[in-house]
């Protein structure tokens, strides 16, 4: 059984500073080995709903957040490791669980959309497969802000703040994981991905939410070098 909601929680907080922002950052969950979920407010224009993307820490204070937004119409899971507790969330909310469908299965007890290749939330945001990170592992493209990109632990930044593929001993396929990357390079260019808000590793942000000049940044990666890359951090 899930445990009730702690009530020592951090309220999420703005990805950009602007007067009408609509991400939010959510302090990193313990339930999924610190990883970071992220928020976005639906807007007029888009009366799709809201998009939660992986589970943020379960308590009130979270919550309070939540509710006083309007909701959940959407989970976007990027990867296994964003699961947490996806069971509470969906039983308070009513929210459309949607997961890539290797990944489905992890959720046996819940009503889940899952997708193969992408899949469509609205006009400004939608799923994208990625795998090599996990068999499912997605990112969620938002064309806001100059176009953000929500990739999970697939593109994750380094100590300097650059965002690198990282290679661990449960990586599911290396290869597939640089090939998601050239992918993205061909998909996107410098006027349609300006930032990167990865799953985790944010600390390495240094207070930023954020990664900017996103693609050039990817752009500048040696992915013949990754390739040969050893396991680790």
């Amino acid at each position: 059984m899930d445990r009730k909601p702690s009530v020592d929680g951090k309220p999420p907080r703005p990805v950009f500073d602007t007067p009408d922002n609509t991400l939010f950052a959510f302090p990193p969950n313990r339930d999924t080995l610190g990883a970071t979920a992220y928020w976005i407010q639906a807007q007029a224009e888009e009366p799709s709903g809201n998009l939660l993307i992986d589970c943020p820490p379960w308590d009130e204070t979270t919550q309070t957040f939540l509710h006083a937004q309007g909701g959940i119409r959407w989970l976007f899971l990027t990867h296994r490791g964003g699961i947490g507790k996806v069971r509470p969330i969906q039983a308070e909310f009513g929210c459309e669980v949607v997961i890539q469908e290797q990944e489905a299965y992890l959720l046996p007890e819940l009503t889940v959309t899952s997708f193969q290749y992408t899949f469509q939330f609205n006009a400004m945001s939608r799923a994208i497969w990625t795998p090599g990170h996990s068999p499912g592992s997605s990112c969620l493209y938002y064309s806001g802000f100059g176009g953000v990109l929500f990739s999970g632990r697939h593109l994750l930044p380094n100590q300097q703040g650059d965002p690198v593929p990282l290679r661990f001993a449960k990586t599911f396929h290396w290869r597939r994981q640089i090939q998601s990357i050239q992918r993205s390079l061909d998909e996107f260019t410098p006027e349609t991905l300006n930032h990167l808000c990865p799953g985790a590793n944010t600390g390495f942000l240094r207070g930023q939410r954020s990664i900017d000049r996103a693609y050039q940044r990817l752009a500048q990666l040696d992915l013949a070098q990754c390739l040969q890359s050893e396991a680790g951090l």
